[in-house]
């Protein structure tokens, strides 16, 4: 199997901002061992913390890096972004069965202190994802506006997950489509896309792992986000912007330390 991506397919990325559709990255048994391996992690969560919490482990956790280093998903990072880029967040995103929580509709680029924007989230689902469960939901070419204003809203007055977010009326959210994918299967979106994702109504959970790639020319503001790290996934770094990271040898780790956004810092 390829996984290089097609013209027609960086087209379509261009003009859309997103592509999904692709053959699974991974087998169901190799999604059953990473469901198995990601409860094994899950048990270095402190009390009081949840899936959200596991970020940036990939720092930590031989496991994590390797999938988000996985041949495959740098094939089609790189049909994006060129030949010279880095790694340098992962996240899990969990919704339970029956849980209110949404995400707002955000840009990822509004919440990161890096410059250019020239990123792309590799979301990988660990469960089947679709419109019951709560599947994210993004608004096509909406990334050609570019970073648009976010308004800071108030935590008890709304069900989202994330206080930054746009306001109705700055993006056409009438066109807006569910990326749905089953066990195994990725999509890709640019980090000035807008999206966002309901709440999760059935009895299944939806859960996915994201990675964030960039190209080397992206710089990371560390007085914002001390912690930063790039591991440098294809090709040569040019312009060593950012501090270059270790890649772990424990199977299952975590950082010392929490990333942070322009929201966890106060800004925007």
């Amino acid at each position: 199997m390829t996984t290089s991506l097609t013209p027609q397919q960086q087209q379509f990325f261009q003009e859309n901002g997103y592509l999904i559709g692709f053959p699974p990255i991974f087998t169901s048994d190799e999604m059953s061992s990473n469901n198995e391996k990601m409860s094994r992690l899950a048990a270095l969560l402190a009390p009081g913390e949840t899936f959200k919490d596991i970020r940036e482990w990939h720092e930590n956790s031989r496991w994590l890096f390797d999938i988000g280093m996985n041949p495959d998903i740098l094939d089609l990072v790189e049909g994006v972004l060129g030949p010279d880029f880095y790694m340098w967040a992962s996240n899990f995103f969990a919704k339970a069965p029956h849980t209110k929580e949404t995400v707002g509709w955000h840009q990822d680029g509004y919440y990161w202190p890096m410059e250019p924007h020239h990123s792309v989230t590799v979301w990988i689902a660990f469960t089947e994802v679709d419109e019951e469960n709560g599947a994210m939901k993004i608004v096509p070419g909406s990334h050609t506006s570019g970073v648009l204003e976010h308004q800071r809203c108030d935590p008890d007055e709304t069900d989202s997950v994330l206080t930054l977010l746009l306001e109705k009326g700055t993006f056409k959210e009438d066109t807006a489509v569910s990326l749905c994918l089953h066990p195994g299967e990725v999509s890709l979106h640019d980090d000035r896309l807008v999206h966002g994702s309901p709440a999760n109504p059935s009895d299944r959970p939806r859960i996915g792992l994201t990675f964030r790639y960039s190209g080397t020319d992206v710089k990371n503001d560390l007085s914002i986000n001390p912690n930063f790290k790039a591991f440098l996934a294809r090709g040569t770094d040019r312009y060593h912007y950012n501090p270059e990271g270790t890649p772990p040898t424990t199977e299952f780790g975590r950082p010392a330390f929490k990333a942070v956004s322009l929201e966890e810092a106060g800004r925007g």
